[in-house]
């Protein structure tokens, strides 16, 4: 049987792990921007230089 103190210590460290994870997922989401940002402007580049030639 649980007790009291071993379920609060349970649902702490079930809300413990869910904002680490939802922080950890708001980064990838955040890097993905920017690389999705970087390559585009690396695809710009090549385009540009394409043109020039």
């Amino acid at each position: 049987m649980i007790d009291q103190r071993n379920f609060t210590y349970m649902f702490y460290g079930f809300a413990a792990a869910w904002v680490i994870v939802t922080i950890y997922v708001g980064f990838l989401a955040l890097r993905e921007g920017r690389l999705r940002d970087e390559l585009e402007r690396v695809r710009r580049m090549v385009e540009d230089s394409g043109k020039k030639n």
